[in-house]
């Protein structure tokens, strides 16, 4: 029977021990019973992300599922290359890849249907829920001012603003001591990337 399914940075009461960056140090070792614990722990945050960020024609397709499975087996069967420095950092880079991913395969669909049949905004895959409330061009200033941050900035207000974490779960995360120092974070990195957003205009 599989282990119950739990949020990223809630540890159940029998593995108090078995964070993320165990997990993970095991599964760089090979422990294959680390990697399935991964798997099954990071699979639902994953799946609620891309059914809120991933464009509508990405999501097309390819079932936005086997998308997240996909890119979840594949990074980690090859975890050992990820330098690991908290749960935020590893869903920064799950979110990268995942990306990554629904971009190949949207260009892969519209290479595969016939010339007349390929809708104009196919090729980029079509706009994001996320690019539909922000607008294109304010979701690319976006994304770059997330890119200009720093690491712990950049992973505190992704997992605030994409992944819908609550304060208390970023300090998990995050490994601070408070939600109200995680709180503080989120803050800072969301002033910042205004800032840098603005300045991108």
């Amino acid at each position: 029977m599989s282990a119950p399914e739990e949020r990223p940075g809630h540890e159940t009461a029998s593995d108090p021990l078995e964070n993320t960056f165990d997990l993970l140090e095991r599964a760089r070792g090979g422990d294959e019973r680390s990697r399935e614990r991964l798997y099954q722990r990071f699979l639902p945050v994953l799946q609620r992300w891309a059914h809120q960020q991933l464009p509508h024609a990405a999501r097309d397709l390819s079932e936005t599922d086997d998308l997240v499975q996909i890119t979840l087996l594949r990074t980690l069967k090859h975890v050992d290359h990820f330098e690991h420095r908290g749960e935020g950092a590893f869903l920064g880079y799950l979110r990268h890849i995942l990306l990554n991913a629904a971009r190949d395969e949207a260009r892969r669909g519209a290479r595969r249907r016939p010339h007349d049949e390929v809708p104009e905004t196919l090729a980029d895959a079509g706009p994001s829920p996320i690019e539909q409330l922000l607008g294109r061009d304010t979701h690319a200033r976006y994304e770059r001012g997330l890119q200009s941050l720093g690491d712990e900035q950049r992973e505190a207000v992704i997992l605030r603003l994409e992944m819908d974490y609550s304060h208390a779960e970023i300090a998990a995360a995050l490994g601070k001591h408070s939600a109200n120092t995680a709180r503080m974070l989120v803050a800072r990195g969301l002033l910042a990337l205004a800032e840098r957003m603005r300045d991108d205009a």
